[in-house]
């Protein structure tokens, strides 16, 4: 029988009523040898790691993500609570949004589509891939002993290809649905916590902003030549006709750049991209944005230019009109830890590996993915706290001061490593045992590692 350590089981123990005894006993090996395996994330792989390679039931391990019953959404939100009580037990939530191509191939993968691959892609090259499109919203927090924010995983859903529905004959879902639905989930889990969700331009659309500006603060990019518009007018006493949507036009953000009356203001953020501060200029007002057909949505736009000239003047919106500028792009940067997480999953989790091919497995197993690199760094946030002290690899041609994930998760893995078999001899202190078993199971990994 698998004996966790205690720092594993009083973290994972919430998430046992979702699960049937059998299941949860699965669960457990699992996630374990998804945390120790190197190189691909598959379920023979965990199970090689865990010294179950002559399994012969190896199949109701398969059976966990492609027949058995719980669900997934369920445990994002226990998730998220463990996050929220580590991190940030009170204060304003800022989550970030963001979607990600998985490659993969195969007749039998029926969500999958064609999309731009924003990897390999940039603004002169354009590289398409086969694979599958999900949609992650990622809790931003202050990891103190990294000292800098990072994005954890909280909850993952997969967004099909549009050609998915035409074979079905059924509206296609957008990218933007999807989102609103998400975002409007989280805020049912926290009705009492204020929550901002930052994202790119892809979401900076007339629906979505209207459909969550109630609930959430929605803060994205937004184009310098969108149509802005003064508030509409009051209506008069007896005053007939429909109810006017917007004022005035007011000149587009590009005209504001070159405008010289356009007060501008200096500002230092702390945490710009790359860990430095940073000077620049921001402009701010509030105006309705609106386009024919779609509704009118009051916002807080501001304009943020270099005073050096390094990076192009750009703009951002926030649904709600009391925002700081300041405050509203210190937010923003925060988007950026979405692709230093996609990347370390990709590096160090296995994203990309899985071969899974039933549809309920692959509606599962990413996202379990994804949600395992904010697991290793609940885990490794509890090591700290226990020991006040976190393993940083080093070597004398790389002098490394903070930790990554990478060291992250090193440090769990020798967590986990150290309470499953070592020993240390009593009559050599220095020398420490291992059980052969589990030495045959380290060669095997190391000398299999991709």
């Amino acid at each position: 029988m698998l004996t966790l350590p205690f720092a594993l089981t009083s973290l994972i123990v919430g998430f046992a009523p979702l699960f049937t005894k059998p299941v949860w006993k699965h669960i457990q090996v699992l996630l374990v040898g998804a945390i120790l395996a190197p190189g691909k994330r598959t379920v023979t792989s965990a199970l090689r790691v865990m010294g179950l390679s002559r399994e012969r039931h190896f199949q109701t391990y398969h059976r966990v993500l492609n027949r058995a019953v719980w669900s997934s959404r369920q445990a994002s939100r226990i998730l998220l609570s463990l996050l929220i009580d580590a991190f940030v037990p009170s204060g304003t939530l800022v989550f970030a949004l963001d979607d990600t191509i998985e490659r993969r191939r195969g007749e039998q993968i029926k969500a999958k589509g064609i999309y731009r691959d924003p990897v390999r892609s940039s603004h002169s090259h354009f590289v398409k891939a086969s694979g599958l499109r999900w949609l992650s919203l990622m809790l931003t927090v202050r990891i103190p002993w990294a000292e800098r924010v990072w994005a954890l995983p909280v909850l993952t859903c997969l967004c099909p290809s549009e050609r998915y529905y035409e074979e079905r004959k059924c509206p296609h879902k957008k990218l933007t649905a999807w989102a609103r639905q998400m975002i409007l989930q989280v805020k049912r889990w926290l009705p009492e916590r204020e929550v901002v969700i930052v994202a790119d331009s892809s979401f900076a659309a007339l629906e979505l902003l209207e459909a969550v500006r109630q609930e959430v603060t929605m803060i994205t990019r937004l184009r310098l030549d969108a149509a802005l518009y003064e508030p509409a007018p009051r209506r008069q006493p007896r005053q007939n006709g429909r109810p006017r949507l917007k004022g005035a036009r007011l000149p587009t953000l590009a005209a504001a750049l070159k405008d010289q009356q356009t007060v501008w203001a200096a500002h230092t953020v702390a945490g710009w991209y790359g860990g430095t501060a940073r000077v620049v200029e921001v402009a701010s007002d509030t105006a309705v944005w609106y386009h024919t057909g779609m509704p009118p949505v009051p916002v807080r736009w501001v304009v943020v230019r270099d005073p050096l000239e390094e990076f192009k003047p750009q703009a951002l919106l926030s649904t709600n009109l009391g925002s700081d500028p300041a405050a509203m792009l210190e937010c923003f940067i925060r988007r950026w830890q979405v692709e230093v997480t996609f990347e370390e999953a990709r590096a160090h989790l296995g994203i990309e590996t899985q071969r899974q091919w039933s549809d309920k497995a692959i509606a599962r197993t990413t996202p379990a993915v994804l949600a395992l690199f904010s697991i290793v760094t609940l885990l490794a946030h509890h090591h700290y706290g226990e020991k006040q002290e976190m393993f940083v690899r080093q070597a004398a041609w790389y002098v490394k001061r903070l930790p990554t994930f990478s060291d992250a998760l090193a440090t769990v893995r020798q967590q986990l490593w150290r309470e499953v078999g070592f020993r240390t001899s009593r009559s050599e202190t220095d020398s420490v045992k291992i059980d052969r078993a589990l030495l045959d199971r380290l060669t095997d990994a190391l000398c299999y590692a991709a």
